[in-house]
């Protein structure tokens, strides 16, 4: 994680300079301060170039960039009000990064778990290493429930998580859900950073390494089922590693990720159901750089046109999930509009 912290820890810094020279300041935290200016949320949205606008995902191997890209194609074919609107998805280290890069001002639009995002609103978890408490990003919407999947070589003579010791291990990226729940699940069987080969890489390359036989395992923080380990099952024997009770009620005691039952048709290599957890995939704007209205319309474009998302994920955008994941998260004004408007609030 040095290398993930270090890069933020430069952001931010270069985030606070670049302030200091302009209109705005930031806190030690790298959140906004509020200097009393009541226009200050309408300057910035108005500073904001909407032929560029950057939505970010995670590693090209997982969920949200396949779904992001075709998120922002949605929403580019339907916004309204806006003649020369672009949004981009771009690839990134995923949930943490795409908050503190919200945080800095780098991104207006982020893919997340929603339990980063709550830790971002107190500076807990991960952004407390980060020294960054996140206040000037909103909930968007939900997008679809995320289950933690532990594919494993099927030759590699692991049948539990305790088994992983000294093995070579993809946990996930800096700064991704997927890392910080990885570490969760090890440690809740005893097995600390040392203890196994860690590989700090998105499911994309892992599957790769998983194929040639150079790595044994890999966490994917992914949707169910998901199309790289269908993809990877086609190469390679693979099996899915189940939680025991025991590791479930150590992570549904010390994080918000709550148990889930993979039913045993998920997968063709599948033959018995394998205990999971899962946490909600959410779609969070930035209070800085995208205004009232603006959000306001790219919600409206996302969700009134959901069946257009081809993607398997893209199901779970149906509207009537569209609060999951939101309960104690600041909401984007635009987006709670748009959620008092269609009665989501009641």
């Amino acid at each position: 994680m040095k290398k993930f912290y270090t890069m933020f820890a430069s952001a931010l810094t270069l985030g606070m300079l670049l302030s200091a020279c302009g209109d705005g300041d930031t806190d030690e935290n790298g959140g906004t301060v509020d200097e009393g200016d009541d226009n200050g949320q309408e300057e910035a949205a108005g500073d904001v170039d909407v032929s560029g606008l950057q939505i970010g995902t995670g590693s090209t191997g997982g969920t949200y960039y396949p779904l992001g890209q075709e998120m922002a194609n949605v929403i580019n074919a339907n916004i309204e009000g806006y003649d020369d609107f672009d949004l981009s998805a771009v690839s990134t280290g995923a949930s943490v990064e795409n908050l503190a890069s919200i945080g800095l001002g780098e991104l207006e639009l982020g893919m997340t778990v929603h339990l980063p995002a709550l830790d971002a609103v107190d500076g807990s978890g991960e952004f407390e290493e980060l020294d960054m408490t996140i206040d000037n990003f909103g909930f968007m919407g939900h997008i679809y429930p995320e289950v933690m999947q532990i594919v494993v070589r099927a030759d590699a003579d692991i049948e539990t998580v305790a088994d992983l010791e000294g093995m070579n291990v993809a946990i996930g990226p800096p700064g991704s859900g997927t890392q910080d729940a990885a570490k969760m699940i090890l440690e809740a069987y005893g097995l600390e950073d040392g203890d196994y080969n860690a590989f700090d890489e998105g499911f994309g390359d892992a599957a790769g390494r998983l194929q040639d036989g150079n790595l044994d395992a890999s966490f994917g923080l992914l949707g169910l089922p998901a199309g790289s380990i269908e993809e990877l099952a086609l190469q390679r024997d693979v099996k899915l590693l189940s939680l025991s009770d025991e590791a479930v009620s150590y992570i549904e005691d010390n994080s918000g990720y709550e148990l889930m039952e993979i039913p045993a048709d998920s997968y063709d290599f599948m033959d018995e159901p394998v205990n999971a957890i899962t946490a909600y995939a959410i779609l969070v704007g930035s209070t800085d750089l995208i205004d009232e209205d603006l959000g306001y319309e790219i919600v409206k474009a996302l969700y009134e046109n959901w069946e257009s998302v081809s993607h398997d994920q893209g199901q779970h955008l149906d509207p009537e999930n569209i609060m999951n994941g939101s309960d104690g998260l600041p909401m984007h004004p635009g987006a709670e509009r748009f959620f008092e408007e269609q009665g989501y609030l009641d």
